[in-house]
């Protein structure tokens, strides 16, 4: 079955001469359609002009806004808008972003949308977009939906990509997009960005800038200088993530051994090449790399110590996996991976009932998380 589309759910009606909803209502062009949004109590084709809401109108307008932007009236429909809330963008733009701290995703992403159907020329809304999309997959990939994930990863990367080519610069979608490509290992990609980003802000004082703009022109050139001293712009490092990413983790292990060759001490290198290990299931040869990333600078992370207690379980060692799993709860609180390992912890310990307590905080962090409440149900708590 074909999901509905939002469209189905506005009429578009005639207005008839001499219209009007109150004394400061906005002119309408009885020449053109208007889209109103359907009642839940109107029957299948029936609709009452008396009943007619202003509500309805301006829901119907936002409908046109997010999934029909080309629509042939637009300019006209959203000079309505414009008439009728003077601070429509202002207001669209804190409830998205409201609903995304939320994680209403959803309801997010329509208000996102319409608000760039209603403006298509503020870059900073493609900017807020791809942000937007970037927590989601986040968000989802928290939760174990990968595929999901991905999906939402290539919708921000659009937005991403979209903000970067907008003129004048926008140095903020160059900062941010730099952490994006951080996140998905593209160092190279990562490094040009944070360059631009300074370039673009090299002649701003930093009384002009304020705190935050200094703080980051530091934190991009911190970020350069680590991606230079480590060399991890290399291609063999991006061509392993890819690979092991896609499930080509053999491929991507030779890649990654071409890049400790040259440069073994880079922490990041032996993750991934315990990374690949442990999605083979070859948890001995993946606890040594993760052991040896923990042995580097930077490698004490809540990744790594979350790896490596995965590859101590699988071999037995439940009270080591524990112990990590502990000190990557320290560093991340939140992170509902960690908190779903502790979990699994508890029922190989026996304890039930304290393995239900970690899956339910993992659902208070995360009500969308599948296997916390998989695991769950199993429990029957």
């Amino acid at each position: 079955m074909n999901p509905v589309s939002p469209l189905e759910s506005i009429y578009f009606i005639d207005i008839p001469e001499n219209f009007s909803l109150s004394d400061r209502a906005f002119h309408l062009d009885t020449t053109i359609p208007l889209p109103v949004q359907k009642k839940e109590t109107d029957a299948p084709g029936t609709f009452n002009m008396k009943e007619l809401t202003e509500e309805q109108i301006l829901a119907g307008l936002l409908t046109i806004m997010a999934y029909d932007p080309k629509n042939e009236h637009i300019l006209y429909y959203r000079s309505i808008l414009k008439h009728a809330r003077p601070n429509l963008k202002k207001e669209l733009g804190e409830a998205a972003i409201l609903k995304a701290k939320n994680e209403d995703y959803e309801l997010a992403e329509e208000i996102f949308r319409a608000l760039r159907g209603f403006d298509p020329e503020d870059m900073t809304i493609v900017l807020n977009m791809a942000l937007f999309f970037d927590q989601r997959a986040d968000s989802y990939r928290r939760s174990g939906l990968h595929d999901d994930a991905d999906a939402y990863d290539e919708d921000a990367l659009n937005y991403y990509r979209e903000a970067l080519e907008a003129e004048p610069a926008l140095p903020d979608a160059f900062f941010n997009a730099g952490f994006f490509y951080l996140k998905q290992h593209n160092y190279k990609d990562a490094k040009d960005v944070f360059e631009t980003y300074l370039a673009l802000t090299c002649d701003a004082k930093d009384e002009d800038l304020g705190e935050n703009g200094i703080y980051k022109k530091n934190r991009a050139q911190q970020i350069l200088d680590n991606i230079a001293n480590r060399n991890m712009d290399d291609e063999h490092f991006k061509s392993a993530y890819d690979l092991i990413n896609r499930g080509e983790e053999e491929k991507g292990l030779e890649e990654i051994r071409k890049f400790i060759e040259k440069n073994p001490n880079v922490w990041n290198a032996w993750f991934m090449l315990g990374w690949g290990m442990r999605k083979l299931s070859r948890f001995e040869e993946a606890k040594m790399a993760f052991e040896k990333a923990l042995s580097l600078d930077g490698g004490e992370t809540s990744d790594t110590y979350n790896e490596l207690s995965i590859c101590l379980l699988e071999t037995g060692d439940v009270k080591g996996a524990k112990k990590l799993l502990e000190k990557a709860l320290a560093k991340d609180s939140e992170n509902t991976k960690i908190i779903s390992n502790l979990g699994y912890v508890a029922l190989k310990e026996g304890n039930p009932s304290v393995a239900a307590g970690y899956f339910q905080t993992v659902l208070e962090i995360d009500p969308d998380d599948r296997i916390a409440a998989m695991e769950l149900a199993k429990l029957d708590f």
